[in-house]
């Protein structure tokens, strides 16, 4: 069952919103702009929460509550919002622990899937991770989300783990499967691209595929780290 998840991973999850983090749930929800737009990242607000549940209600079946963000923001954890022409276009939320960090919501709006901000928003995630010097980042992602566990297989993390019943469904509950990425196992490409991220919060969108936009396969909708 939870093979390789540690402690502090499972009680990540029992400290966050509800059901934890689902890396399927990462991106997939609302918005539309032109590919050429400027998308600016920046720190999450209490003043970006209605916003933010705007997106989150549109994009999951089970969603955050506004209290799940609130007190993310109060517990300080690292989170960021997405923003193209003034309009909020995807945001994650991200737990610190001792020598990790647990990815527990991203979410990209849907009409922003492959156009990079998905991908975007993973990089600055692994950019914190590394700025930090954290060994590991963890997520959980819906067993049948296959789509979302291949794109984080190829961003470099691995199956380790499984949560039974851990998310609810249309129909009693569904397994999550623990991923983790090993820090020191990051590609120099991909980690230039990753402290890139963080140091320089402002980018234009570009066609590869949004490491974010994971449609969930079980609703037909966005995913996130979260995905109760």
């Amino acid at each position: 069952m939870n093979a390789a998840a540690p402690m502090s991973a499972a009680s990540a999850a029992s400290a966050a919103p509800a059901a934890g983090a689902d890396a399927g749930r990462c991106a997939a929800a609302a918005g539309a702009a032109t590919a050429a737009a400027e998308t600016t990242r920046r720190p999450m607000a209490i003043s970006d929460i209605d916003a933010v549940m705007d997106l989150e209600v549109r994009a999951y079946s089970h969603p955050w509550s506004r209290g799940n963000f609130i007190d993310s923001l109060a517990a300080g954890h690292v989170a960021e919002v997405c923003v193209q022409a003034d309009r909020l276009v995807g945001y994650f939320v991200a737990l610190p622990g001792v020598d990790e960090l647990h990815l527990l919501n991203l979410t990209v709006a849907a009409a922003h899937q492959n156009r990079g901000q998905g991908s975007a928003l993973l990089n600055a995630v692994l950019g914190h991770a590394r700025a930090r010097q954290l060994a590991t980042v963890w997520l959980e992602v819906r067993a049948s989300n296959g789509h979302a566990r291949r794109l984080y297989a190829r961003r470099g993390f691995e199956e380790v783990g499984l949560r039974r019943g851990y998310y609810p469904a249309h129909q009693g509950r569904e397994d999550a499967v623990v991923m983790r990425l090993v820090m020191s196992a990051v590609t120099s490409a991909v980690t230039s691209a990753v402290m890139d991220a963080v140091t320089h919060p402002s980018h234009r969108p570009g066609a590869e595929p949004a490491a974010g936009a994971h449609a969930t396969a079980a609703e037909g909708g966005p995913q996130r780290a979260e995905d109760r």
